[in-house]
């Protein structure tokens, strides 16, 4: 790889993204209703919840051909066992942990884009550990699992990601709505008098949701994150509600993506006082926002720094 592909610069962006007649992001711990911030009723979806539609995207984007596997495989995903690509990892590079992670980096786009934890578990030995499970009343010994032997040094460490997500935060607060569901048909036998079952489901009528994110040169630099990757975050931010349509999440759209890019990487402005410049108004004769027509975005572009340069990709 050459140090020229690597990304030079430093990044800030803006994502608006909308939400009409769905749940953007459920909350386990609140009967998957959407999240929210209880002093201020304004909705909140998660950073995890955003960097999964990236991923999603990636992966289809594997699946279709049109990106190579070997460098764009997906670490975080369903049905991955991460113990056995770690190690995978540690076999390949004779269990010397910078060569571990350069592999790592260089197969999985989100661990060289997001980073990852690759230190998972007590120790690598846990899969050749003796059998000790007890089974009807009698202790199992001497009998070892299988699999090959492992060095015994936990994992490959972590890697902190060059992109960086926040939470999105609706720009107005949101209103959430449990509706009652029936079905015309039963699960079970013994519901067999009954002619439906009941359900719910909850949504929010409409949310306006902005998230802030950062790109680091160094980490960039560290992790081998190149600008034809940064071209494809792009992409994927711009289509991830795009294959990600389902009954609960309504409509979801991406509205905006307003990129700041610093001359230096170092940077050559604080985030926070290039994000002050991006305002989001709900329009005054609008009392109850139900589309992003209902908004105003403005930036003060005379205001941007002359080393910081702005893109807007929609």
């Amino acid at each position: 790889m050459n140090m020229e592909d690597l990304i030079q610069n430093r990044y800030d962006f803006v994502f608006l993204f909308d939400v009409k007649d769905g749940n953007p992001n459920g909350d386990p711990d609140m009967d998957n209703q959407p999240r929210i911030d209880f002093e201020t009723q304004e909705g909140l979806v998660t950073d995890v919840c955003i960097k999964r539609k990236v991923r999603n995207y990636i992966q289809l984007m594997v699946e279709a051909g049109e990106l190579d596997g070997s460098k764009y495989d997906i670490f975080i995903r369903q049905g991955n066992i991460l113990n056995n690509l770690i190690n995978e990892g540690k076999e390949k590079s004779n269990e010397d942990e910078k060569k571990g992670i350069e592999y790592m980096c260089n197969r999985y786009f989100d661990i060289r884009t997001f980073g990852a934890v690759m230190s998972t578990g007590d120790s690598d030995k846990d899969d050749d550990k003796e059998d000790d499970t007890e089974a009807n009343g009698k202790k199992k010994s001497g009998k070892k699992k299988s699999g090959k032997k492992k060095s015994g040094k936990k994992g490959l460490g972590i890697v902190r990601g060059p992109v960086q997500f926040g939470f999105a935060r609706s720009v107005d607060p949101i209103y959430s709505r449990t509706h009652s569901l029936t079905r015309c048909c039963i699960t079970k036998e013994g519901d067999a008098d009954k002619d439906s079952t009941f359900g719910n489901k909850s949504t929010v009528s409409y949310g306006l949701y902005r998230m802030h994110g950062y790109i680091s040169a160094f980490d960039g630099a560290k992790y081998h994150f190149t600008e034809d990757d940064l071209q494809l975050l792009w992409e994927a931010l711009l289509n991830a509600f795009e294959h990600d349509h389902a009954a609960a999440r309504g409509e979801m759209n991406a509205r905006k993506l307003i990129i700041f890019k610093h001359e230096s990487k170092l940077g050559n402005a604080r985030a926070s006082d290039l994000f002050d410049l991006v305002k989001v108004h709900k329009k005054e004769e609008v009392e109850f926002p139900r589309s992003f027509s209902d908004y105003e975005v403005t930036v003060a572009e005379d205001k941007i720094p002359i080393n910081v340069h702005l893109e807007e990709l929609i």
